[in-house]
């Protein structure tokens, strides 16, 4: 499934107490993410983004099959998110707080991948 396919399921319309769109323009969209602990997401999807941690938490992130992945994020890292469909679990003692940098042009299929990739977040 592309990103594309998946538009129903943005996360500023699917769970917009947590997500809230800060700017856009025809080539990018920033996302502003929180939450607080015990806080859980409903389904949405990503196209591709950079992820800007702004807060440090904890996080349980459950794919499509509702596999589940935990991770840590601290405050300061930026990472790619690749394209993907996910909920999320703040598992954390801690408010979330993030920005999501989407990508509007290039938008490709799912990797499979849950949660930001490359040497900044680990």
């Amino acid at each position: 499934m592309t990103i594309d396919s998946a538009a129903a399921l943005d996360p500023a319309v699917t769970n917009p107490d947590h997500y809230k769109v800060v700017f856009e323009n025809e080539r990018v969209r920033v996302l502003e993410y929180t939450d607080k602990p015990g806080d859980r997401t409903t389904r949405h999807a990503h196209p591709d983004s950079v992820l800007v941690v702004l807060s440090s938490f904890r996080r349980r992130m459950y794919s499509g099959d509702d596999t589940s992945h935990d991770m840590e994020l601290t405050a300061g890292k930026v990472g790619w998110l690749a394209a993907q469909q996910h909920s999320g679990h703040n598992i954390g003692d801690t408010d979330s707080h993030a920005l999501f940098i989407e990508l509007k042009e290039g938008v490709r299929a799912e990797t499979g991948v849950l949660g930001p990739v490359g040497p900044a977040v680990r």
